[in-house]
């Protein structure tokens, strides 16, 4: 059987109009890489991130695939999960937790975009050089915890006036540690308190550390930017009603769901944020076109259902400026 030119010529172009529509369906999903310095079970940034990837048009399974890394509060395991993201060749590194995670990620690679959420100064950190025009492969959200410390201290202040000493919990494997303590110290011997530091560096931790707050007799307790703190609140606002010590939080729904108070921005808000800068990068925009964003909103939520367990009176000058009262 013989084909006739003009046959062949249609039969070869159908051909190559069709190869790169089969070269395409053939080609693997883009993958995202998810490093967090904390553990999967008890993360809901991870559920918020990948929401704000489906917001920008890609879910997992259908047109990305996503390789997640958990430290498990063990930060010197972030190099090697990082690099092994790196050796994946995802497309884009998107961090949660501590700022380890994307400092590790910008050790591992210049050429992988990374997006970072953070509760320090980016900058400071070194994570970028300006936030308007972060440069190179990293960008990303800043939650301003550190430099929040101040406000929450002063909130403390006015709600225990009386108090003679004030608790800062820390883990001291965070890298923000020391330079949170040296600036609570000031301000706190700047306002007459002295300052007790409790360390715990895992859950378990946490109940000695409270032990240790009590027996100082502080009037109230904050704590440090850090993922073991963030996803332990349930075990610190039972542990405050334990040991009847009024606390200040980093996250609103501390607040909400047995904190005496909260102030902070969304933090499920800022991780909807990060993927919607993930999905963008994905598009084809570049980390360093994309400033490094701060908090439009900071809210202050009162619990008056456990500063009335606590037997505190929390002083109307306090609850007027709030932005929501749980009663």
């Amino acid at each position: 059987m013989s084909l006739h030119r003009r046959d062949l010529i249609t039969l070869l172009g159908g051909a190559v109009a069709a190869w790169p529509l089969a070269a395409r369906a053939q080609q693997p999903m883009p993958a995202i890489g998810f490093l967090s310095s904390g553990t999967l079970g008890a993360d809901k940034r991870w559920a918020a991130l990948r929401q704000g990837l489906a917001k920008g048009g890609y879910i997992e399974g259908r047109n990305i695939t996503i390789e997640s890394r958990w430290a498990e509060d063990q930060y010197d395991r972030l190099p090697a999960l990082a690099a092994d993201l790196v050796q994946r060749r995802v497309a884009v590194i998107a961090t949660a937790g501590a700022v380890n995670a994307p400092l590790a990620a910008k050790a591992a690679t210049t050429t992988i975009p990374i997006v970072f959420v953070v509760g320090s100064d980016p900058i400071k950190s070194g994570l970028v050089t300006s936030l308007a025009r972060p440069g190179g492969n990293v960008t990303g959200f800043t939650r301003l915890d550190t430099e929040l410390l101040a406000k929450r201290l002063e909130i403390l202040r006015e709600l225990v006036p009386n108090a003679t000493a004030i608790g800062l919990l820390v883990n001291p494997s965070n890298p923000n540690t020391e330079p949170s303590v040296r600036e609570l110290q000031e301000m706190a011997q700047a306002a007459g308190w002295v300052l007790h530091v409790a360390a715990a560096a895992a859950e378990p931790d946490l109940d000695k550390a409270f032990v240790a707050l009590a027996q100082a007799r502080v009037g109230a307790f904050l704590n440090a930017t850090d993922a073991l703190f963030a996803r332990s609140i349930p075990k610190m606002i039972a542990l405050a009603d334990r040991y009847r010590i009024p606390a200040i939080y980093l996250d609103l729904d501390a607040a909400r769901n047995g904190g005496l108070m909260s102030y902070a921005d969304d933090l499920i808000e800022d991780y909807h944020l990060a993927g919607g800068y993930v999905a963008r990068i994905l598009k084809g925009e570049k980390p360093a076109d994309l400033p490094v964003q701060q908090p439009t909103k900071i809210e202050l939520v009162i619990n008056l259902r456990t500063a009335k367990a606590l037997g505190i009176t929390v002083p109307l000058s306090l609850v007027y400026r709030a932005d929501e009262v749980i009663e």
